[in-house]
This record gives C-alpha cells, structure tokens and sequence, in this order.
C-alpha cells in the first residue's frame, strides 16, 4: 500500500499551479447523477484497475470489494467472528457446519441470492486463497440442500473454519452469483455483480480516473451495529465515486478547497499543517496497522547458511526502520509480534534484539563462527513506492554495521515482484533480501501469514522458499486447534521457531491517517478498510 510522496508543506490556495491541477481534476470528477443526491467524493490510496478480488490481493481491489459484495461473516473489534449474510450451527462432532442465509438478499441483478451461489463462491475463494486452501485441505464436502442452507462438512475438526470464511482482509471470501464465481480461479469475472450495500456503475469506470459507486436500494442491512466488519451496512448517501490523484499535494489541495471529501493516506509531512484547518478531521481508520518486514532468501548465499542468516537477523533493529518510514512516533511502534502487535497472538518470544537494537555485537560474533567469506547481499530496493524507500537502505546498513557486504540493487516495485519469484542464483537475476509491508488484518495467525510458511521450494513456499518441517507440523497443530487459549500457546511456540529458524523479520508496525471534511460523519474503524456504510453527508 502507498504513502502519499513526501512534499513540502502547504497551505490553502497557496501553489497556484495546484489550483489548476484540481480545476482539471474537476471534470472527471463530476456526472449527470451528482444532482440526484449526496455524492462522497474520495481519494484512496490506489487507482484501482483490477475488479476482480479473488485473482488479486491488491489491496484497492479488496476494498473495491466490500464496496460491491458481501460476506457470510464478518469481524468485529474483538477478533469476534460475527453473522453478515447467513447465521450457523456446529454440530457436537465439531464435523458439520450449517449456514442458513438471511432474508432479503437479492443480487444487483435482482435475482435472490442462493446457497448454491455461495457454495460456488466458496469454492473459487478456497482455490485461491491461502487460508481457503488450508480450509479445503480439511474439508469433505460443501453443499447447498436447499436455497437457504450451505452445509461445509469437515474430515475431521478444524479450529479456523469461521475465521477462515469470516476474514477481513485479502482474499477476502467475497459471494457472488453462481455463473460468476463458476469463472476459472485463474481467471477474471466477466462483470460486478455482488449483493453488497453498493452497486459498481461499470459505464462510468475509467481506469487512472475513477471508479463509480451507486447506493443499492434493494440492499438489507442487519439489525446490530456496525463493529468492524460486522454489523448493519447502512447506506445514507446515494453514491461514491473514488478519485485518481496520484500527487498529494493535489489530492490535499482538493481536499481543503472542498472539491473531494476524503483522502484515504494522509501525507505524515503536512499532517502538523493540515491538523490545524477546522474544517479537516484526520484519524487512523485501520487500527490494526501495516507490519513492515524483510525476508531472506534461503536458496543463494549467503543465507542458505542458517548461522549467517541467524546474523542478520541480529542485526536488525526496528527503531531506526520505523523512524526513517515514518518520523513521528505518533504513527509507529517498536514491536516483536509476528502476529500483530495487540492482537490476541500478540508476543514479544524471542524478538529482543529487534526491539532494543542490542545484537550487533552478537551478529559480528556468529557472522566470524559461520565463516563469512564476504559474498555480497543483495538487496531489491524500490524506487517508486514511498512506503518501501527507506527501508532496504537502513536494513543494508544495519548489516554493514554486523560486518556484511551489501549491495542495493535499486528498481522499480514491479520490477521486483517479477525478479522475487525467480528461484536462480543472484548472477542470473536472483536475490538475497527483500523489503515489503501488509495490512495487520492479513498476519492475525499462523495460516493468514503467508510468510511463516516452511513449504520450501519443491512445496508451494512464499518467495524466499524457507524450509522448515517442523514448523509445518506445528502450524497444522494451531489449525487443529479448537480453543482460543491453545492457539495462542501454539502461536507462542511458532513465533519461537521463525525468529530461531529466521523464516522472516518483523520490522514494527505503523499507521496512517486518513483525512476527510467535517461535513461527512459516521466514518468508523475497521479492520483494514475505509468503510462507506453507514457514513453520511451533510448539505
């Protein structure tokens, strides 16, 4: 995800070439339906070009998601999984779940939503989705016996089956009509028809300019409060249309002219300015944060040799990460936890170095026991994606501080999602280390986190290919696992083991601010998404 480019700071009206860059904004932003009632506009924090949400997990297409589709479940502000489209049993066996759909749901179409569509929509998501896939490891059979019902019948007991279908963030379980989600996994749906609280106007959808959101009327919010994901989707204002501007200082300039309603990233550098206009709110909407990592490559020298990977890992510090990406400590924090800070994996087992900055001396020690020959590490650095700058620069020089050679390679982010495939030795085009961040909402648990996986190579691994059996058997073990206080034991343990085994290194957790005009109220926290529902206007 982006952070706006840093700039310099502005004031309203101040940089006259702004007030045109918004004055030609302003035509793309406007449509004959304006006049048919209240309009959000909003800059996210992404253009938005694939609609798709289960071939991608971008996360501007997730969140064009639940603007258009639903859920059968949804998560609250206590990790709680809650009803959305359908409600459930469990039998005592612990084998067979039974999901009955709610009344009322209709398609864009018009067409009444069936456990048939969901089941199909079940079966698209699992084949994409990593905590799908694990979820359909462990299943024997889902079917629809009737209209209303979807009975998920297991092998045998699965302490994540809820959590899996009731995920808040990339690859979310979206449902969608049965002849959309029977479209090939691997392939992209022909067209947007969800039943969620918005309809996507696909006439008035310009990829790098705007993407249209009607309200629908035939849509039927639950009863309980919005929490989260879970809860009513209310819908008050009559449409959204979200705004490609690249440049923040446009984006800011709009904002405060009044020509846009809300900016998904708030710049951190002009956030000291923009706190003190009375007619702006900043807040941070996401509570849960982006975690910042780096990940090593098991495959090349030098970190095939788990005692120089183990040296690496030591001399890392997260402070001075933190600090360089964001500043203001305001938006940032020091923490060890692979599975989020204050979440109910939360641990500090076996992060102290990375959070008091105190193994280099240790790194220097072990890089000499490991006979360190001075093979270059090199480091993917992009060039072009704000979030991401920072980080292979420090992290190359905390490794030179431990004694490492480093090489940073810089690139472009696309270049590098290419390149960080590539399994062949760095003279042929592959890598050693690599830098990136995700939504706190996608690391909660063993089975979301994709990086603490231990498949290798030859099994399906997350780039960088760790192998490590023994934590395969204990991540089966957590998703066996039935009670809260047993995960969060196994969690314990399987934090041990990457930080022992150095499958990948947490770098902290940060959070961004999002703007908006005080004539919109009713925007809420949730986990990961800006959250149009239930959010209104004032004339």
């Amino acid at each position: 995800m982006l952070r706006w480019r840093q700039s310099a700071a502005i004031t309203k009206f101040t940089l006259p070439g702004l007030a045109v860059a918004v004055a030609l904004a302003l035509p793309m932003m406007s449509s004959p339906a304006d006049a048919a009632g209240k309009t959000i506009t909003a800059v996210m924090h992404s253009d938005l070009r694939v609609l798709d949400p289960i071939i991608t997990t971008a996360y501007i297409t997730r969140d064009h998601g639940y603007m258009v589709y639903d859920t059968l479940l949804g998560m609250n502000s206590k990790y709680e999984i809650k009803p959305q489209m359908a409600d459930w049993k469990v039998s005592d066996d612990k084998l067979v779940y039974t999901f009955t759909l709610r009344d009322g749901l209709l398609w864009h179409d018009g067409k009444p939503v069936t456990a048939e569509d969901c089941v199909a929509s079940l079966k698209r998501w699992g084949a994409r989705d990593g905590m799908g896939q694990k979820l359909m490891d462990f299943t024997k059979s889902i079917e629809a016996p009737d209209a209303k019902t979807i009975v998920l019948t297991l092998k045998e007991p699965y302490g994540l089956v809820l959590e899996s279908i009731g995920k808040p963030s990339s690859a979310v379980p979206f449902m969608m009509p049965k002849r959309l989600a029977e479209t090939a996994p691997d392939k992209s749906i022909p067209e947007q028809i969800g039943s969620g609280p918005f309809k996507f106007v696909q006439s008035e959808f310009q990829p790098g300019v705007k993407a249209v959101y009607d309200k629908f009327k035939e849509y039927k919010p639950r009863s309980e409060p919005t929490d989260w994901q879970a809860g009513g989707k209310v819908v008050k204002v009559d449409r959204v249309e979200w705004i490609t501007m690249p440049d923040a200082q446009t984006a800011v300039n709009a904002l405060q002219s009044g020509d846009i309603d809300f900016m998904e990233n708030g710049p951190y550098d002009l956030l000291p300015i923009l706190s003190k206009d009375p007619e702006l709110k900043i807040e941070v909407l996401n509570p849960l944060g982006f975690q910042t990592f780096t990940r090593m490559n098991f495959l090349n020298p030098p970190f095939d040799n788990p005692k120089i990977r183990r040296a690496a890992f030591l001399a890392m510090n997260q402070k001075p990460v933190l600090d360089a990406l964001v500043g203001d400590p305001k938006y940032f924090k020091v923490c060890g936890a692979v599975f989020g800070c204050d979440t109910p994996n939360a641990t500090d087992v076996g992060a102290e170095t990375l959070i008091k900055g105190n193994g280099v001396a240790e790194a220097k020690k072990l890089l000499a026991e490991a006979g360190y020959d001075g093979t270059p590490v090199v480091i993917m650095a992009p060039t072009d994606v704000t979030t991401l700058k920072t980080q292979p620069i420090v992290g190359a020089q905390l490794l030179r501080d431990a004694g490492f050679k480093v090489e940073v390679q810089a690139t472009d982010w696309q270049t590098i999602i290419s390149r960080r495939s590539s399994q062949k030795p760095v003279k042929e085009g592959g890598w050693n280390m690599f830098f990136s961040n995700w939504v706190g909402a996608d690391i909660l648990n063993p089975i979301a986190n994709v990086a603490t996986s231990g498949r290798g190579k030859s099994n399906g691994g997350w780039f960088g290919w760790s192998e490590d059996a023994e934590l395969e058997v204990m991540r089966d073990k957590y998703a066996r696992a039935t009670s809260v206080d047993e995960q969060k034991k196994l969690a314990a343990e399987i934090q041990k083991e990457i930080y022992d085994k150095v499958i990948y290194i947490p770098l902290g957790e940060y959070k961004v601010p999002s703007i908006w005009r005080t004539s919109i109220t009713g925007l809420t926290q949730g986990a990961a998404i800006p959250m149009f529902w239930n959010v209104d206007k004032k004339d």
